[in-house]
């Protein structure tokens, strides 16, 4: 069941060191590079593509050769690409340091190209009817805090929901205006920790500190303890099976929304949809990419049936 699904944000080029060994702050560690496509929306918007949905990306993009590059990744994946293109600018990036077991050290984002998708952009015509005609939007937090309130105002007119990629704990909070007219935020432990002002005590209880904010549904990850999932009808916790192997935790977070999304777009309720959005994740872990080139249905589902059920926060 294809669905027609439009994504808003961030694709741009991603660079990741890997440690060999045990991590020396301060010094020099030996290791090795790699670079591909990514940004989180992007992660999404070729993950919903996979999975069989008809997707279309818009990002903002300079006119060099890593521009280039995001439009050969969203064909290899079926995105339909529409950016806007800036020709005296470079696209952006993301370095990452990892350690030997695919956990990150620090990072830098060169994300400044970013803050010229203002809420004017919104108003292209069309943009306008790709809005209208989506049956889910996708926007993450790379965009500036008034472009992301008055896409999701734009898409409350036009009936369509909108979910929403958290980034990192900076950049979260430019979803603060715009909580109220969310379908979904997902977001880790630190981000919903920077979104609330506060710190859960268990995983339990993020519905409750996100629900004060205005959040009406949301998932909250924590690596491989507790994560926390909510609507309008219940709350959820679940901790996810273990894996034995772990190649990459970049793109982790974007596979298990991507995944949540596909199964709510097929009309699935909250329980089954995060033991999908969980499956996609543990696929997406054993991958050295951002994005899981095996990322199939039939994987996704074969998958699901190695993860358990959650259990209802009462």
């Amino acid at each position: 069941m294809s669905r027609r699904v439009l994504v808003l944000g961030g694709a741009h080029l991603d660079r990741r060191g890997r440690i060999s060994g045990d991590t020396a702050m301060g010094a020099s560690n030996p290791g090795a590079w790699m670079e591909e496509i990514g940004g989180g929306a992007f992660n999404v918007a070729r993950n919903l593509a996979l999975l069989g949905h008809q997707v279309t990306m818009v990002s903002p993009r300079g006119g060099d050769m890593t521009a280039d590059k995001i439009a050969a990744a969203a064909e290899a994946a079926g995105v339909i690409d529409r950016p806007f293109v800036f020709l005296d600018r470079a696209t952006p990036s993301y370095t990452a340091i990892l350690e030997h077991d695919g956990n990150l050290v620090v990072a830098l984002a060169d994300m400044d190209l970013y803050r010229l998708f203002g809420p004017r952009r919104l108003q292209v015509r069309a943009l306008r009817q790709s809005i209208e005609e989506a049956e889910l939007i996708v926007c993450d937090a790379n965009l500036p805090a008034e472009t992301l309130t008055a896409l999701c105002a734009a898409a409350s007119l036009a009936g369509v929901p909108v979910a929403g990629i958290a980034i990192s704990p900076a950049k979260v909070v430019r979803f603060s205006a715009a909580l109220p007219a969310l379908g979904y935020l997902f977001m880790n432990a630190a981000e919903a920790a920077a979104l609330c002002g506060t710190q859960a005590a268990t995983a339990a209880t993020w519905p409750v500190h996100l629900r004060r904010k205005g959040l009406r549904a949301g998932v909250v990850t924590d690596g491989g303890h507790k994560l926390a999932a909510f609507d309008a009808a219940e709350s959820l916790t679940m901790a996810p099976p273990p894996l034995t192997y772990t190649a990459d935790v970049t793109g982790a977070g974007d596979a298990l929304a991507a995944g949540t999304l596909d199964a709510l777009l097929r009309h699935k309720e909250l329980p089954e949809a995060i033991r999908c959005g969980i499956a996609a994740s543990r696929i997406t872990l054993r991958s050295p990419h951002a994005v899981a080139p095996d990322l199939t249905p039939d994987a996704l589902d074969d998958e699901t049936t190695l993860v358990g059920t959650p259990q209802k926060v009462f």
